[in-house]
């Protein structure tokens, strides 16, 4: 019996990550949930396999290189080829440009861009021998301007940007699809409404990004034929300014 086609999903919480995961397990695949809290990936993988997927958990710090190889060596040889790589880790950091620590500066960088290098890398090197695959990166708003107070993140979100670009400009005449969300606006999430339950409730009614929402527009840019590829795909809700 043939073994299912592999996504994997990196960034999984219970959010957008989880909304990826149960997408790609719904449309047949077999989902690797990529996060370093083992535990709540166990419970994730759980609901998704409840549900009638096939999900797969693989603790993995995504900052560290030999993590990231061992990652897919594992999943390869476990598991099956990697048709769907999902970049979707990172760290946001607010503050004054006067008031940002070298060390947070330098870490919300590692995860959110030098860690989807790796990734991506990683996902490429077994993609490209068999001619075939697709690699998604989540963006933001930061991944095209820097805003005040947000120089570590814009940092990040750029620079992930640019390694997502570099990708597609080379590995597109390979055909491995290469891609680009940029999330603009809030996502719906519990720990969104938490942090930020004046500001929701002020909200109109879709006002914010539904994480299941924003998971069918990434299998839909991986569903692209090779004749009309997206490289980058904004996505915000209706009441968003921009």
């Amino acid at each position: 019996m043939a073994k299912p086609p592999v996504a994997v999903i990196a960034g999984v919480g219970e959010g957008l990550g989880y909304a990826l995961g149960k997408r790609f397990a719904r449309a047949g695949y077999s989902v690797a949930l990529v996060a370093r809290n083992a535990e709540r990936l166990a419970r994730l993988a759980d609901e998704i396999k409840a549900a009638g997927g096939q999900a797969i958990t693989a603790p993995t710090d995504v900052r560290a290189e030999g993590e990231v190889i061992a990652l897919f060596d594992r999943i390869e040889a476990d598991h099956g080829a990697v048709e769907v790589a999902v970049y979707n880790a990172g760290a946001n950091f607010r503050a004054s440009i006067l008031e940002t620590p070298a060390d947070m500066f330098e870490n919300v960088w590692k995860l959110g861009c030098y860690a989807g290098f790796l990734f991506g890398r990683e996902a490429a090197r077994r993609m490209v021998p068999r001619g075939k695959g697709t690699i998604l990166f989540t963006g933001a708003t930061a991944s095209l301007r820097g805003a005040s107070h947000f120089a570590a993140f814009a940092a990040a979100k750029g620079g992930l940007r640019q390694v997502a670009q570099s990708m597609a400009h080379e590995l597109g005449p390979k055909n491995i699809h290469v891609a680009h969300v940029v999330i603009d606006g809030m996502i719906d999430t519990v720990a969104v409404r938490a942090r930020f339950p004046e500001r929701v409730k002020e909200m109109p009614e879709n006002a914010m990004l539904d994480t299941d929402a924003i998971a069918e527009a990434f299998y839909a840019i991986h569903l692209q034929p090779p004749s009309a590829w997206s490289f980058e795909m904004d996505l915000r809700p209706f009441a968003e300014k921009f």
